[in-house]
């Protein structure tokens, strides 16, 4: 039997036609970039997510000398907000890069991981994923990772 998978996105060739708290959240995220630690792929990569109480955290990629040891922005975001606060829920989460040419998507392990922390706190996160003047949205890490690891 023949399935189709499909999901509605929002995409936006301008930071313009988005909202106000989105282009915030955008622009948190590039500034992330700038505590990235990438000196082996010289791929910086920030992630900002608004919490339900409106707080915006943030995190960015870290390299090890152990390479490819290490840890993607979203994944250091969501570890840290999870370990310190997890009873504020994510609500939204953009990601940026440096370079930026293109959009910035999130790796399959940070799919994951979004799914995870969705389960966990019983809602979804809306994912922006930006480049240097697009981005797209998906309402869902479901969105992304439409066959989900479950225990």
């Amino acid at each position: 039997m023949e399935k189709k998978y499909v999901f509605d996105y929002a995409h936006f060739d301008s930071f313009r036609e988005m909202d106000e708290m989105d282009r915030e959240l955008v622009e948190r995220a590039r500034a992330a970039c700038e505590t990235a630690y990438a000196p082996y792929s010289n791929f910086r990569v920030g992630a900002a997510a608004r919490l339900g109480s409106g707080r915006i955290v943030t995190g960015s990629n870290q390299e090890s000398e152990v390479f490819p040891l290490g840890l993607c922005a979203e994944r250091t975001l969501l570890f840290a907000h999870e370990a310190s606060d997890p009873h504020d829920p994510v609500v939204t989460l953009a990601i940026a890069s440096v370079p930026g040419v293109r959009e910035c998507y999130p790796c399959g392990g940070c799919r994951q991981v979004l799914l995870d922390v969705e389960r966990r706190q019983g809602s979804p996160i809306r994912i922006i994923m930006a480049g240097d003047c697009s981005a797209s949205v998906v309402g869902s890490a479901r969105d992304l990772l439409p066959f989900q690891f479950e225990l």
